[in-house]
C-alpha cells in the first residue's frame, strides 16, 4: 500500500489533505473568530455590504474582505447557516497551502517523496489542522502567500517564464494582503526572502531585480486597493479602527521576547521530530541536501525571531512558522527512514522511541481512558466511541509491531492514520463535552426575529446564532433611544446594571429570557464566559 501511495505522491497528498480538512467539518461549534467572519459574510448577502463591510450593522474594517467574500459565495451556494459551506473555503485554502508547500519543496529538492513528507507533516500539524477547519482569516493569507513564494522561487531560480512567474507571484501576494493585510508579508514572506538571499544569493541573476520590483509594486498596489478605497469612502470609521488596531499591536496581549521559544510544540503530533530537526549541529551532516536544509532552517528561525519582536503575541500567530518547519522536519523523517536501522547510539534512538511510544500508548490507552473521560455523556455517541476505540487500539498494536521492527516509514504512515482516525471518528465525541446545564441557544428561540437591539455589543457568536443584526444602542445614548413605545433588547450581564440605571425611570423592564451559549463550561467554572450570556428584555414606556 505504501508503494502505491508513493507512486502518486501529489495525488495522495491532495486526497489525504481533503480527508483531514473536509471530514466532520461542521461538528465543532462556531468560535469568536469564525462568528465575526460569518456575520460579515451574512451581511454581505443580506445587505449588500461587500466593500464597506459590516458586523452587526457597524463598520468592520479590522480585516480585509477576501476571505469573507469567499465565505459569502460559499454561503450563497450551501446556505447562509450551513457550517460545512461556511468553513469550506478555509478548508480548501489549507489544501491549497499543502499543495504549494509540496511544489516549493519539490522545486528546490527535485525529490517527490521528500515533498510528500513535507506536505503530510504540514497537514497533520496541530495548528494547521485547527486553522484549516475554522472559518478564520489566517489560513487564507498564508495559503495565498505560499503560492506567491512558489512563483517567486521559479522567478528567481529559473531562466524561463520570468515575467509570468512574477505576475502570478504578484496576484497571490495581493490575495494574501487582501486576506489579512501585511501579516503574512511580515511573518512568512520576509523570513522566506531572508533565507533565500542567505542560501541562494549566488544563484540569483541581477536580471531578476526589475521583475522582482514589478512583482512587489503590483502586488502591493492591488493588495492595498481595498484599504485605500475604504479610507476615502468612510474615513472617520476607518481611522478610528486603524488607531485601535495599531494600539493593540503594542499594548494588547503583550508577551516577553522569548514567549515563542516553544514554537515547535504547535506542530502537535510532530513536536519531538520538529525539535530534533532544529538541531543543526546534529543533523547537518545527516541530511540528504544540506543546502535546502539550511534554507528551511533559516526560514523557520527567521519567522520566529521576527514574530518575537512584535509585542503582541498569541500562539495562533505561529501558524506561518509551521510551514517552513514542516519542510525542515521532513529532513529528519527522511533521515530516520533511510538510516534508523543502522543507528547504534542509544541516545540518538531515544527521542524516536519516546515519540512513537507516546503515539502507541495513545492508541492502546484510548478505549479505557476515553470511556473514563466521557462516561455518562456518550448517549447518542456510542457508535463514534466504538469506532474510535477499535481503530485507535488497532493502530496502537501496529505501532508496537513497527517499533519492534524499527520500520520508521511504516511508523510515519501510521502517524498519519492516527490523525485521520481522530478526525473521522473521534471528533464527533467532542459533543460529549457539551455539559452546561444552563445552555440555551438563541438560535432555538421561536421569537428571535423580534429581537431588535442590544445594549452593549453582544458576543459575535450570539449575533451569529441570532440570525440577524441587533445594533448596539449604548454608544448612541442618550440622544438616540429607540422611538418605539415598546421594544426588545439584548443586554449582557456586565451591562445590566447600567442598562437598568438608564431605563428604569421611564420604562418598565420585563426579563423574557436568558440566553447562554457556553457549550462546555457551566456557571462557576473557570472557563465559563459571561460574554456568551445575554439577557432578553421587553422595554415599555411608562
Amino acid at each position: 500500500m505504501i508503494a502505491q501511495i508513493e507512486k502518486y505522491p501529489f495525488r495522495f497528498l491532495l486526497l489525504f489533505a481533503s480527508l483531514i480538512f473536509l471530514v466532520n467539518l461542521d461538528v465543532l461549534y462556531v468560535n469568536i473568530m469564525e462568528a465575526r467572519n460569518f456575520v460579515t459574510a451574512r451581511e454581505m448577502l443580506s445587505q449588500g455590504n461587500w466593500v464597506l463591510t459590516t458586523m452587526n450593522d457597524f463598520p468592520r474594517y479590522e480585516k480585509p474582505p477576501l476571505p469573507t467574500w469567499l465565505t459569502a459565495v460559499s454561503a450563497k451556494i450551501f446556505g447562509v447557516h450551513h457550517l460545512f459551506g461556511l468553513r469550506l473555503t478555509a478548508a480548501l485554502s489549507a489544501i491549497l497551502l499543502s499543495a504549494f508547500l509540496y511544489k516549493i519543496t519539490h522545486f528546490l529538492r527535485k525529490n517527490a517523496l521528500f515533498a510528500l513528507y513535507s506536505g503530510l507533516i504540514l497537514v497533520t500539524s496541530f495548528y494547521i489542522v485547527f486553522a484549516g477547519r475554522n472559518g478564520q482569516w489566517d489560513i487564507y493569507t498564508h495559503a495565498f502567500m505560499t503560492g506567491a513564494l512558489f512563483f517567486l522561487c521559479k522567478m528567481f531560480l529559473t531562466g524561463k517564464n520570468t515575467w509570468t512567474n512574477a505576475l502570478m507571484a504578484a496576484l497571490f501576494f495581493a490575495a494574501s494582503f487582501l486576506s489579512k493585510g501585511p501579516v503574512s508579508l511580515y511573518a512568512l514572506w520576509l523570513p522566506f526572502m531572508i533565507a533565500l538571499l542567505v542560501v541562494y544569493r549566488k544563484d540569483i541573476s541581477r536580471k531578476k531585480v526589475i521583475p522582482f520590483l514589478i512583482f512587489l509594486a503590483t502586488g502591493l498596489a492591488i493588495g492595498v486597493s481595498w484599504f485605500v478605497y475604504v479610507r476615502f469612502a468612510d474615513p472617520e470609521a476607518f481611522l478610528e479602527i486603524t488607531r485601535e488596531e495599531t494600539t493593540n499591536w503594542s499594548s494588547y496581549n503583550v508577551r516577553p521576547f522569548w514567549y515563542y521559544w516553544s514554537f515547535f510544540t504547535q506542530s502537535g503530533l510532530w513536536t519531538i521530530p520538529a525539535f530534533t530537526a532544529l538541531l543543526y549541529p546534529y543533523l547537518k551532516n545527516r541530511v540528504s541536501d544540506k543546502k535546502v536544509y539550511t534554507f528551511s532552517l533559516i526560514w523557520t528561525l527567521a519567522a520566529v525571531v521576527l514574530l518575537s519582536v512584535i509585542p503582541e503575541k498569541k500562539s495562533r500567530y505561529l501558524l506561518p512558522v509551521l510551514i517552513p518547519m514542516a519542510m525542515n522536519t521532513a529532513f529528519y523523517v527522511e533521515y530516520l527512514i533511510a538510516a534508523f536501522k543502522t543507528v547504534n547510539n542509544p541516545w540518538e534512538k531515544l527521542p524516536v522511541y519516546i515519540h512513537f511510544g507516546i503515539l502507541s500508548a495513545l492508541g492502546l490507552g484510548f478505549p479505557l481512558a476515553g470511556y473514563i473521560l466521557f462516561g455518562d455523556q456518550l448517549e447518542g455517541l456510542q457508535l463514534w466511541f466504538w469506532l474510535s476505540a477499535i481503530s485507535l487500539f488497532i493502530l496502537g498494536i501496529l505501532f508496537v509491531k513497527a517499533m519492534m521492527r524499527k520500520n520508521i516509514k511504516t511508523l510515519f504512515y501510521l502517524s498519519l492514520a492516527l490523525i485521520a482516525c481522530i478526525l473521522s471518528f473521534g471528533l464527533p465525541l467532542s459533543r460529549a463535552l457539551y455539559t452546561n446545564p444552563d445552555f440555551n441557544n438563541i438560535a432555538s428561540y421561536p421569537e428571535r426575529n423580534q429581537i431588535r437591539y442590544a445594549f452593549g455589543e453582544p458576543a459575535p457568536e450570539m449575533i451569529w446564532h441570532l440570525g440577524h443584526a441587533a445594533p448596539d444602542i449604548e454608544g448612541k445614548l442618550p440622544h438616540q433611544i429607540p422611538e418605539e413605545t415598546s421594544f426588545t433588547i439584548l443586554v449582557g450581564p456586565s451591562k445590566e446594571a447600567e442598562f437598568k440605571r438608564i431605563f428604569e425611570a421611564e420604562y418598565t423592564l420585563e426579563l423574557l429570557e436568558t440566553f447562554d451559549i457556553n457549550y462546555t463550561a457551566s456557571p462557576g467554572d473557570r472557563n465559563y464566559k459571561d460574554r456568551l450570556v445575554s439577557k432578553y428584555y421587553l422595554v415599555k414606556k411608562k
